[in-house]
């Protein structure tokens, strides 16, 4: 199965873990079945998946996959972006004028994903992308930039570790911006039996409250 790159705390190369590779691993067991992951840069996923060289894949990236022979799972996990500011601001941002005069850094795509919030800020010479998650943490307690576009547990995670490394943290207010469709974030597998047995895992973590212990392994303070 195709996974994107090192994404904290959804996804660890490395050692195999994180909230993703646990769910699907989990929800794949239940009817017998074993996660091999694959990693790729995110652009990569789809043409794996097309050529032949997984069999299932975490996400599409936006791109209809079924006439390749995708079977669409259940959501899985899902990223939620949000603009993160210090509570101390009080900014409130409604719609994409109200990040006039702010600065905001973000992680590496989001102005191709939101560019009519984005674009004027870039525009404006205010705008930031960077690779290194825990970075936008950082610049945030200091000041540095106004607001950050992140997912929430993405920048949980990374303000967790900074919290644990004895980094004094601000108080953040989280702004929704966007409507999250869950429907973006669905697996899909080549094999519909596999697809039906993957659902029939998840459907299991989540009654049984699994789901949630493997958010709150990496989530929880």
């Amino acid at each position: 199965m195709a996974f994107g790159e090192k994404i904290p705390p959804f996804c660890f190369p490395t050692s195999d873990t994180g909230i993703e590779l646990e769910v699907m691993r989990e929800a794949l067991a239940f009817k017998g079945h074993q996660l091999k992951p694959r990693y790729f840069p995110f652009a990569r996923i789809p043409v794996a998946f097309r050529d032949g060289t997984v069999d299932a894949a975490m996400t599409d990236l936006g791109q209809d996959l079924s006439a390749a022979g995708a079977h669409y799972g259940a959501p899985a996990v899902t990223y939620d972006n949000v603009l993160i500011s210090l509570s101390r601001r009080q900014l409130k941002i409604l719609k994409p004028a109200d990040l006039n005069g702010l600065s905001v850094v973000s992680f590496v795509g989001a102005i191709k994903r939101y560019p009519e919030w984005l674009e004027p800020v870039r525009r404006a010479g205010r705008y930031v992308e960077i690779n290194d998650q825990s970075a936008q943490v950082k610049t945030l307690m200091l000041g540095r930039y106004d607001v950050v576009l992140s997912d929430r547990n993405i920048f949980k995670y990374f303000a967790l570790q900074l919290k644990r490394e004895g980094v004094a943290l601000q108080p953040v207010d989280e702004t929704s911006f966007v409507k999250l469709n869950p429907q973006d974030y669905r697996p899909l597998f080549r094999d519909a039996q596999v697809r039906d047995d993957f659902n029939q895992g998840l459907k299991q973590l989540k009654e049984s409250g699994r789901l949630q212990a493997i958010y709150d392994k990496y989530l929880k303070e």
